[in-house]
């Protein structure tokens, strides 16, 4: 399931009090290469919440080979290093 996906889903189990966001229990993992779409990446921005975004990748790194990048505290979107690291962990 790829992050941008995770960020978006809740639990609906009865009882839960927190549903969001959900744990990352990794089985396998596959990492594709894309290239940056810059337009799609800034109409999505204001969707995603960045923090969840954020744990998502620091539960998923240690599985990765190579690691995912490190996302800043605060976004950039004039940063281009920075919207590549973006788009790689949520694409």
């Amino acid at each position: 399931m790829r992050l941008l996906t995770h960020n978006f889903l809740k639990s609906s189990v009865k009882g839960t009090e927190k549903g969001y966001p959900l744990n990352i229990e990794v089985t396998t993992i596959r990492c594709e290469e894309s290239p940056v779409d810059k337009e799609f990446l800034l109409n999505m921005l204001p969707k995603v919440n960045y923090v969840a975004l954020r744990g998502a990748v620091q539960q998923v790194n240690p599985h990765c080979d190579p690691p995912l990048p490190e996302l800043p505290e605060d976004l950039d979107v004039s940063d281009e290093e920075g919207n590549q690291n973006l788009d790689d962990a949520l694409i």
